[in-house]
């Protein structure tokens, strides 16, 4: 079975985040839920699989009742797609984390005023 570029490509991109996703969710980082693991898991699981066979799109699409067979660039459509989704969440994810984090500093810095305050009023 002979490979082409974009399928090594394509399988070594699906590989990273697969590991990174696994690690994440092992690692019980914030945000990571069994829900995004299994997506991440479908979708670039997915994606190494079309990679790998990709005359599996061909039975989907006949199986669908689509005829033409474009693998390739739906494909990598489809990998930039995914790829920059993951990449949005992820900075939403630690704008929200840091966002939180401000709030609650900023919240504890009121209160110690406060309480300062209040102590050189006795």
């Amino acid at each position: 079975m002979k490979f082409q570029l974009y399928q090594i490509v394509i399988v070594g991109i699906s590989s990273v985040m697969l590991f990174q996703g696994i690690k994440e969710f092992i690692k019980r980082e914030t945000g990571q839920t069994f829900l995004k693991l299994m997506v991440r898991l479908i979708v670039w699981g997915g994606m190494a699989l079309v990679a790998v066979y990709p005359y599996f799109t061909t039975l989907m699409a006949r199986l669908i009742g689509i005829e033409d067979n474009i693998n390739a660039v739906i494909l990598t459509g489809f990998l930039l797609v995914f790829l920059l989704i993951f990449k949005l969440l992820s900075a939403i994810e630690k704008i929200e984390q840091n966002v939180s984090e401000l709030t609650r500093k900023e919240a504890l810095g009121e209160l110690y005023d406060d309480i300062r305050s209040k102590e050189e009023q006795h």
